[in-house]
């Protein structure tokens, strides 16, 4: 494996690892939201962990292509993640606040892997981190609307 492979696998790594906890966050707020607007935050993070659900793949294969072992257990996943598992009981305010901020996070995490990606004229892992990054932005600002921010 080249060295710079190693390098954006690992970037990508952490950006699977967050995507991976998104994904579960948001599927446990599917299940557990309550409130005047259950039924449109219940289908809104349906659709959000659906597509969390595609792109894991995506990022895990793009790792895989690239040489290296694709993280895959929760202990490696907390470690790699800057995104923590949901606790306690949020309402339903609370996980809007915190999914907003948790795909603003990922968003982050995928311009690093475009930055490193292009450094290393790597187009196929840049091509995924800018899909990553736009999806994330979108889903933060849709998030968001529904606190009137």
């Amino acid at each position: 494996m080249i060295e710079h492979s190693k390098e954006v696998a690992d970037e990508l790594s952490k950006l699977l690892a967050e995507s991976y906890t998104l994904y579960l966050k948001t599927h446990n707020y599917h299940w557990n939201v309550t409130g005047p607007m259950f039924h449109s935050l219940h289908l809104l993070f349906e659709q959000q962990y659906t597509e969390l659900a595609t792109a894991v793949d995506t990022i895990a294969e793009r790792i895989r292509a690239l040489g290296s072992k694709a993280p895959g257990s929760y202990a490696a996943y907390a470690k790699l993640s800057t995104v923590k598992d949901a606790e306690g009981d949020p309402d339903a305010t609370e996980m809007l606040r915190t999914l907003t901020e948790d795909h603003r996070t990922v968003a982050e995490r995928a311009n690093k892997v475009l930055k490193l990606a292009g450094q290393h004229e790597d187009e196929g892992s840049a091509a995924i981190a800018s899909d990553r990054i736009e999806i994330h932005e979108k889903a933060a600002w849709m998030l968001s609307a529904h606190l009137g921010d």
